[in-house]
């Protein structure tokens, strides 16, 4: 279980990064999959650095 917390941040960076070319490959203009991955890249940053902060 501790493994899976310390690497939540990057899980959630890569959901990021999935959504990200979810809009490239589908030609999609909406900023939506922009913004949902923008998020998810900088709450995956923060997390990644706090969880193993506070977990070590």
């Amino acid at each position: 279980m501790k493994s899976l917390i310390t690497n939540l941040g990057p899980i959630i960076m890569l959901i990021g990064v999935a959504i990200l070319a979810v809009y490239f490959f589908t030609n999609s203009h909406s900023n939506n999959y922009l913004i949902s991955a923008g998020v998810l890249l900088i709450v995956g940053f923060f997390a990644h650095i706090i969880l193993n902060k506070s977990i070590k």
